[in-house]
């Protein structure tokens, strides 16, 4: 029994997208691919704090330098 082949996902590439790549490469002069690495990693680095903080202000029921009254203090 042949093994059933999985579409390509196609990627369209649209005006908006073309934007957005015009502006990341003026925003972070990329010229070689070790621009791109450095370019994505401090895109998603903030964007993994972000996270991880909407994540504690929600485990905690209060945001980072908010005044509780609970012993949960945050660093």
């Amino acid at each position: 029994m042949a093994k059933e082949k999985k579409p390509v996902h196609k990627v369209v590439m649209t005006e908006g997208k073309r934007n957005i790549i015009r502006q990341l490469l003026q925003e972070y002069d990329i010229e070689i691919t070790e621009d791109i690495q450095e370019a994505l990693k401090d895109l998603l680095g903030g964007t993994i704090k972000e996270m991880m903080e909407a994540e504690m202000d929600n485990h905690l029921g209060y945001e980072k330098s908010e005044r509780s009254d609970s012993d949960d203090y945050r660093n």
